[in-house]
């Protein structure tokens, strides 16, 4: 052995007890940095990712399994290299029984399949410039995990492929407002300092840095002294899911990409982590422990988010919902106190009102027909007093005021919002953001990519022909292949999904989302044969009380049915949407969550809102009269309103819908769900061998998130704010409390989501984003219906447009004296169809009364429409369309006065624009005075000398150029 083998054996020695080194000196108990997982096991390189991946268990006992992770991987590699070294081979590996061996054959040909996969792409990020650590030995048996971390070079390249804005060395002052706005501002900023979280980020601040896209040419624009800092997490963790994504397996036929190997089971799960824990003894600071105490704790209700720190955590598409949320909730404010004022309004009134009053009468002894064949009798105008006086209490003028307030109210939330939206997006720093956001929308969704595969497989197999085609196709295949390996392209990536591989899809939906709003449809008219059955069979029951409270039990019982049913339909409505968008093969994320938002809405806004628009708009309309009642199945007579009209009666299907979804779904489900997910997750687990508090203390930070519910997008919480939208505006006229139940809802919402962010999901890629996307058009939507229905509700199911009509064109003094006599019609009994007469007629009465505008019975037409109906019928219908167009010119002029952009704002982003021309003008100067400095004197005379001649020779070629130009 030569002396030169004598060192490398040495050499080899050492590296063998490096790992015991590393043993003794980094254990967790010893090394906080690497003891919560936040950093790899040299305390230094912050893991900025992990990926994590199954693992087939030992059959060795437990005992053995638990060895350290150092001596079981770096000091066994370790000996491997220094074995192989010295010419050694390894020690041999006991052989296991064949028959078991035979058994798992099949299984682990899988797992070395994905095993390959995995050392493939892993080698490929490396060749990318990131770094990579893996653990096996973890608290989670069964589970590997990759860390990953994004050097400096890496960071650098990504930033200025990805575009990123970031604050430069620059700093200006940002103009503030003067006069009258100014001292006001100042007034209203120390009145609400106790509101403001205790956040450095938390007040405008009258200096900001300049912005520009990361170069690393330009590097010397950038603060650069703390380079740990400059890429806060967030942005690391984005910069390494790009990466991600564009790496690929290829040495495969054909090749993966990185959602492929997730799809494919090769690779479990991907996330990045949270900054730190949230309590416990010795936590350093942390931005998610700052944002727990200060954003989503119930004891900082009052006070306003940190959204600053929010899209600094999460990003700016979190950001931007989060301030939404908290601006929609501010705007419900004033719709709330115009609300409740309405509502007094009503309380305060409901004595002075005629009709009522009328109604309740002690002398009132207007007997009404009977509301169902045979089982119900002859009763009292007056047995509906109660009913009369609450409908005043939401059918009086106020609520037409309401209505137009409410209008306008959307029209300056939508026009706040889009100011709201120009700020943050000034402030972060988001201006000139579409063409970043275009280039990001191109990568493919895994199951996109395995089935422009399997079509590609498939188109493989069908052109094989016979023997000749088949070595011909052979040897253009192998062509095709090099010439695509050689120009690093992918086979599918000449394949793509057309309109005809997606019409079977296509097909599907159509058909399904008929099906889905067919049984809304029909579990409605299920709940109306409920009350015609039930009001029929208390009627018949003995008990007196019982036959009194008819229509408030059926009433009540009917709407908590209808609420159960559509937070029923609404889970199996989100599963077919999510369903029937991944038939559809979307290609990227954004198209998928644009599908999925579409389907969702739409079956779930019928679900929600189809029990409500039946008691709005056709519910009493489609009865008939007395003696020719429309019956369904021959058998079930149509139920009608109460005197006082429907509008109670949906008031009270509108309440009790809005609150329990609101209670039941929005708020119990979002708390019980997650800790229930985590509960099961912990129990398939298998880690019961040691208690909770044990096993926390345990765990690295990246096995605590893995035990996290994954982030599922925020399509969930858009849309159930959106269908509140839909309850606050759409049926506002019969239900003014709307505005603040919503309100009461949001205040516990906006903590609730924060505290679910934040301790129990996993932290979520930082995405960026300009605005809501396509909930802002949803939101626009939403509001020009609600216009529309609010119309109608007022002019069809509230007797607003007859009281007034009466009022002006039937009434002898002008007064609303003798308006319920007006709008009953007589019924003689004797003209009873044979068999629905009562069974047993409490009065015995010649004459009957019922709602409508129709002939008597003693005029030459009986039962005729009379002419009133036409009347009060126009009146409606002219309602409608000057409320409509009044209202929405109205909100137009609202759209037109509020500039979309701030003035200040505007003035701020060209103020941007012009520094940014003098920093590099100023760079370009500082260039030229330094070659000129480098430049000896005799070269400074000669330049100058030469460059006299050389505008001389340019000004002719200029004149020439001048001259052809005019020629």
């Amino acid at each position: 052995m030569t002396c030169k083998q004598d060192q490398q054996v040495g050499q080899d020695i050492l590296a063998l007890f490096h790992p015991l080194q590393l043993l003794n000196c980094l254990t967790p108990e010893e090394n906080t940095g690497c003891q919560h997982g936040l950093y790899f096991q040299d305390g230094e390189r912050r893991v900025d990712y992990i990926l994590t991946y199954h693992i087939k268990k030992p059959s060795s006992s437990r005992s053995n399994r638990q060895s350290s992770r150092f001596t079981d991987n770096a000091f066994t590699r370790s000996l491997r290299r220094g074995t192989a070294r010295l010419g050694r081979t390894p020690p041999p590996q006991p052989r296991g029984d064949p028959e078991v061996a035979s058994q798992d054959h099949s299984m682990d040909y899988h797992v070395d399949d994905k095993r390959l996969h995995r050392e493939e792409f892993e080698g490929n990020l490396r060749d990318m410039g990131m770094e990579l650590e893996k653990d096996e030995d973890t608290k989670t048996p069964g589970v590997g995990f990759v860390k990953i971390h994004a050097p400096w070079h890496v960071l650098c390249r990504e930033a200025e492929f990805m575009k990123l804005k970031m604050p430069t060395k620059k700093v200006y002052e940002m103009k503030q407002s003067t006069g009258v706005g100014a001292k006001i501002n100042t007034l209203v900023n120390k009145v609400t300092e106790p509101l403001y979280p205790n956040v450095e980020d938390n007040r405008t601040q009258n200096v900001k840095h300049l912005s520009y896209m990361f170069s690393r040419e330009k590097q010397h624009l950038f603060d650069l002294s703390d380079r740990d800092s400059f890429f806060d997490s967030k942005t690391r963790a984005s910069i390494v899911f790009e990466v991600l994504k564009r790496t690929k397996c290829t040495k495969a036929k054909y090749s993966m990409g990185f959602t492929s190997l997730l799809g494919s089971g090769v690779y479990t799960d991907a996330y990045p982590l949270h900054d730190g824990d949230l309590d416990g003894e010795n936590v350093e600071p942390n931005d998610r422990k700052l944002l727990y105490e200060e954003w989503a704790s119930y004891s900082v209700f009052y006070k306003y988010q940190p959204i600053g720190l929010v899209r600094k955590y999460f990003g700016e598409k979190i950001g931007l919902y989060f301030a939404w949320l908290g601006l929609y909730t501010q705007m419900l404010i004033p719709a709330s106190l115009v609300g409740v004022i309405v509502f007094l309004y009503g309380c305060a009134t409901v004595d002075d009102n005629i009709p009522s009053m009328e109604i309740c009468h002690p002398k009132n002894n207007i007997t009404m027909c009977p509301l169902c064949d045979r089982a119900c009798s002859y009763w009292k105008l007056k047995e509906a007093c109660g009913t009369a006086r609450a409908s005043h209490l939401f059918d009086n003028p106020a609520t037409v005021f309401f209505s137009i307030f409410m209008a306008l109210w959307a029209a300056m939330f939508m026009e706040h919002w889009k100011r709201r939206q120009m700020r943050l997006n000034y402030e972060w720093d988001l201006t000139g953001f579409e063409e970043e956001e275009e280039e990001l929308k191109d990568h493919p969704r895994a199951e996109y990519e395995l089935r422009v595969m399997q079509k590609s497989l498939k188109k493989e197999h069908k052109t094989q022909k016979n023997p000749t085609e088949i070595a011909e196709e052979t040897t253009n295949k192998w062509k095709q292949t090099v010439q695509s390996a050689m120009a690093g392209l992918q086979l599918t990536e000449k394949e793509k999904l057309t309109c005809r591989d997606r019409l079977p899809a296509y097909m599907t939906n159509v058909v399904m989302m008929l099906l889905m709003i067919g049984v809304t449809f029909a579990i409605v008219f299920g709940v109306i044969l409920y009350r015609i059955s039930t009001k029929t069979a208390l009627h018949m029951s003995n008990n007196p009380t019982t036959r009194s409270n008819v229509r408030l039990t059926v009433k009540t019982t009917a709407a908590i049915i209808n609420l159960v049913v559509i937070l029923i339909l609404d889970e199996v409505y989100g599963a077919v949407a999510r369903w029937l968008t991944v038939l559809e093969v979307p290609k990227t994320d954004k198209s998928f969550e644009e599908r999925l938002i579409f389907k969702t809405f739409i079956l779930k806004f019928v679900n929600a809102f189809t029990p409500i628009i039946y008691i709005a708009f056709f519910r009493g309309r489609l009865v008939g009269r007395p003696g020719s009642y429309l019956y369904v199945f021959e058998s079930y007579r149509m139920e009608e309103c109460a005197h006082g009209g429907c509008l109670m009666e949906l008031c009270i299907q509108l309440s009790i819908t809005m609150l329990g979804k609101q209670l039941i779904q929005n708020n119990l489900f979002e708390i019980g769900i997650p800790k229930l997910k985590k509960l099961i997750r912990y129990i398939k687990s298998k880690r019961r061998s040691f208690q909770e508090e044990e096993r926390e203390k345990k765990l690295q930070r990246y096995e605590t998130d893995h035990f996290l519910e994954p982030f599922a997008g925020l399509t969930p919480e858009y849309m159930e704010m959106i269908i509140q939208f839909g309850f606050v505006t759409l049926f506002v006229a019969s239900f003014p409390l709307a505005p603040l139940f919503a309100l009461l809802n949001n205040i516990i919402e906006i903590r609730l989501d924060a505290k679910k962010f934040v301790a129990e999901l996993r932290r979520p890629v930082a995405a960026r984003a300009k605005d809501i996307g396509i909930w802002y058009n949803l939101l626009r939507a939403v509001a020009k219906v609600a216009v529309i229905i609010n119309a109608f509700v007022i002019s069809f199911t509230s007797d607003f447009i007859p009281r007034l009509v009466y009022q002006y064109m039937y009434s002898p003094d002008g007064s609303m004296h003798d308006f319920v006599n007006h709008t009953l019609s007589y019924f003689n009994v004797s003209n009873f169809q044979d068999g629905k007469e009562p069974m047993d007629p409490q009065h015995q009465v010649e004459m009957c009364r019922y709602k409508d505008y129709r002939e008597p019975p003693w005029s030459n037409t009986p039962y005729v429409i009379s002419k009133e109906f036409w009347a009060v019928l126009a009146a409606r219908l002219a309602f409608v369309i000057v409320f409509q167009n009044v209202v929405m010119l109205m909100s137009d002029i609202v759209d037109w006065l509020i500039p979309d952009i701030p003035k200040d704002i505007s003035l701020q982003i060209h103020k941007e624009k012009i520094l940014m021309v003098e920093l590099f003008m100023k760079e370009e100067q500082g260039k030229i005075q330094f070659i000129d400095s480098m430049i000896p004197c005799g070269g400074k005379e000669k330049r100058n000398n030469h460059a006299p001649i050389a505008r001389s020779r340019s000004i002719p070629h200029t004149h020439s150029h001048t001259h052809a130009n005019n020629f």
